[in-house]
């Protein structure tokens, strides 16, 4: 329940001052600290003094809540004829000669509720704020305490309350100053931790630079290194070879131990070799997947047939499970076998009874799960990442008879991955371990038969058959015009594109220079004859001359920009007169919105990064719109606006303000003098975005659909 602390009637204007004095009083005696005190007594003189200044009279009166938290409310009422407009000063957007409405939005910033309701019968303002927590407890004998110290106090006269006033003022400025000096100092103490983080990231690169050096060389003498050791290795294994087969005559017993153990360590070390090299290979990117179609029971058969006779033991038995039905796979069927090779020949080695089994499940439509089991000796769970590194060893007590090179498991890890796939490891000790690899059915990298079906084409848009062999290139163009006017049909052979071509009749193709390896002139010229037009594409910029030379429309150089392939299509397939619109802003986002947003227009869009550059783009393009930003880093709109408008061959450039900066209403009415629209970058977020920039676009007489002036 609220408890009225005081309230006085305005009648005249010293009654404002007074209004004042006893709000701070109030707040003092509530516990508010002095900066408090000046925001409460502020706010509540500025709304005294509207409803002294324009309905000539009115109450004040100073209440406290105290549950469900110790509130002061200050309830300011008269009878004057309402306030019109209120909507529009409460957004802010009122303009008043007067300062009507600025009072207000200024007061309700201060306060923590503000609520006003007006009408011909007159307005009252109720406007809150919380009692601090420190304060001392709000009880009824305090509030009663509280009232009998106000009724003590006579208030100052007017010329008083301004002495305080301006002491007031004085001690604010002077806090100012010490948080300025404050941030001042803290600036310069971030000044110097960028630059601290700057140099940081400077290290960094040097390091990460030096680490990508240091893992060519490294990638370069294993790769040196293991072509080197693989002469003198098969030397040494042909000739321990032709020893053991007695070519220059008997040997005895010890001479032929002697050479069978120098025979099974050359092997031994090939073995390191080859992985080593095919370790460095696979880092470096220089291994080729060989993708194509296999059946998982055929790659089963041979694994079978090529491990089962290496068996050393008859107490441990290979088992290769039964098949459910398995899809057919397109991969690399070697790089698989190599995989589950490593994986069979490891747990063979470490297994001294029981079984290894090999098994293939279907984890999902995508994937296939290859695992091999074995009862072995297991790995604790310390070792389970340790066994994919390079030369690492588990000691066990089987180490010393089935020594390895420690690269198996780490060369499977990396082909797995090369293959789009993982691999996985349980273990435990004394019970055994199983190995997995899960590999996707189709290679990611593959190029699949494409389907002899062509897309249904869409109303309104424009067909483009591309020819491009390279996937993921194809991709990048059917994405630079997935929400444009134009509808890409790729192909990635030369046949398959003329089809296409043949059965669609396309606005235009879009051909690359070289398809499958081969040159494509034969195909531009083909095209040429139905009087499509072509735009070639190549990383070979020295072909442009002869492309252009045999009827291509355009060329372009790769890697392909979005904005010059679209213009550049426009071009070839557009029969009107292509219209240019000018963003000149410094901000990168809010240029990608306005491109994104008119990317299906029939426009040419144009871009500067500041001022400048945009005078001079409009100077040299003659652009049919201008989007202009006002805050620019080198010079500001308004001086950019004044360069257009001073020079023949750009002043009639309709120009819209594309801002977000508050403009004051002398800055809104020079605007409106220059016939230049207002698009606040508000407008253009969220939906009906596009809507709002055709309405901008048709008040300095463009349309957007046609992409024509519309003149008077």
């Amino acid at each position: 329940m609220k408890r009225t602390l005081a309230s006085l009637t305005l009648r005249f204007g010293q009654d404002v001052v007074f209004a004042r004095q006893r709000a701070r009083d109030i707040s003092e005696l509530l516990g508010f600290d002095h900066s408090e005190q000046i925001r409460l007594a502020t706010a509540t003189s500025e709304i005294a003094r509207n409803a002294f200044r324009y309905a000539r009279s009115g109450t004040v009166e100073f209440l406290v809540e105290t549950e469900p938290q110790a509130t002061l409310f200050i309830k300011v009422g008269d009878s004057g004829s309402g306030i019109p407009n209120l909507n529009e000063i409460l957004e802010g957007r009122y303009q008043s000669s007067t300062g009507l409405g600025k009072g207000i939005t200024g007061t309700q910033r201060l306060m923590d509720s503000f609520e006003i309701r007006t009408g011909a019968e007159g307005t009252t303002v109720e406007m809150s704020k919380l009692v601090p927590k420190y304060a001392p407890q709000l009880t009824a004998s305090r509030i009663e305490e509280i009232i009998r110290k106000l009724s003590q106090r006579k208030p100052d006269n007017p010329y008083e309350e301004v002495e305080r006033q301006n002491q007031e003022l004085m001690k604010t400025l002077a806090e100012l100053r010490v948080r300025q000096d404050e941030l001042i100092l803290l600036n310069r103490e971030l000044e110097d931790t960028n630059r601290g983080v700057v140099a940081l990231y400077a290290e960094l690169d040097d390091r990460a630079d030096a680490l990508r050096r240091m893992s060519d060389a490294k990638t370069s003498f294993l790769s040196n290194m293991s072509h080197e050791f693989r002469t003198p290795l098969n030397s040494i294994l042909s000739l321990s070879q032709m020893l053991l087969q007695r070519m220059d005559g008997d040997l005895t017993p010890d001479q032929e131990k002697q050479i069978f153990y120098i025979r099974a360590s050359a092997q031994g070390l090939q073995e390191m070799v080859n992985d080593l090299l095919d370790i460095a290979k696979v880092e470096a990117g220089k291994v080729d997947v060989k993708a194509r179609e296999f059946e998982v029971e055929d790659l089963f058969g041979a694994l079978r047939g090529m491990l089962k006779p290496i068996l050393e033991t008859a107490s441990v038995s290979l088992v290769f499970e039964e098949l459910p039905e398995l899809p057919t796979m397109f991969t690399d069927e070697g790089k698989i076998s190599q995989i589950l090779r490593n994986f069979i020949s490891n747990a063979l080695k470490f297994t001294e009874r029981g079984e290894v089994r090999v098994s293939a499940r279907l984890e999902d439509p995508q994937t296939i799960a290859f695992s091999v089991a074995d009862t072995g000796i297991g790995i604790a769970p310390e070792n389970l990442e340790r066994v994919f590194e390079e030369f690492a060893q588990v000691e066990n007590k089987l180490q010393r008879r089935v020594q390895g090179t420690g690269l198996g498991l780490p060369l499977s890890r990396q082909l797995a991955k090369l293959l789009g796939g993982r691999v996985e490891l349980q273990s435990e000790l004394g019970v055994g371990s199983t190995f997995s690899v899960h590999l996707p059915i189709i290679f990611a990298g593959t190029d699949i038969k494409e389907e002899s079906e062509i897309p249904q084409l869409e109303s309104g848009r424009i067909p483009v058959v591309l020819i491009e062999d390279n996937r993921e290139t194809a991709f990048v163009i059917s994405k630079f015009l997935e929400h444009t006017e134009f509808q890409v049909i790729p192909t990635y052979d030369t046949g398959r594109g003329m089809e296409v071509l043949d059965r669609v009749k396309p606005a235009a193709a879009i051909l690359d220079v070289l398809v499958d390896g081969e040159a494509s002139w034969e195909t531009l010229k083909r095209i040429r004859t139905q009087n499509i037009p072509v735009i070639t594409v190549s990383v070979l910029t020295g072909e442009r001359d002869k492309a252009l030379a045999l009827g291509a429309t355009a060329f372009l150089p790769k890697p392909l920009s979005r904005e010059s392939l679209l213009k550049t299509l426009r071009s070839a397939t557009y029969r009107g007169t292509i219209r240019k619109l000018l963003l000149i802003d410094d901000h990168e986002l809010a240029r990608y919105s306005l491109r994104e947003l008119l990317g299906s227009s029939k426009l040419e869009i144009l871009e500067a990064r500041s001022g400048r550059e945009g005078l001079e783009l409009a100077g040299a393009e003659h652009p049919d719109v201008i989007f202009l930003d006002l805050m620019m880093p080198d010079i500001t709109g308004f001086e950019v606006l004044k360069e257009l408008r001073s020079a023949d061959a750009t002043r009639g450039i309709p120009v819209i303000v594309h801002s977000s900066q508050e403009l004051s209403d002398q800055d809104l009415e020079n605007l409106r003098l220059q016939s230049v629209a207002l698009l606040p970058k508000g407008d253009t977020a969220g939906s009906g975005a596009l809507d709002r920039i055709s309405q901008a676009l048709a008040s300095v007489g463009f349309d957007l659909e046609t992409g024509e002036r519309q003149h008077a």
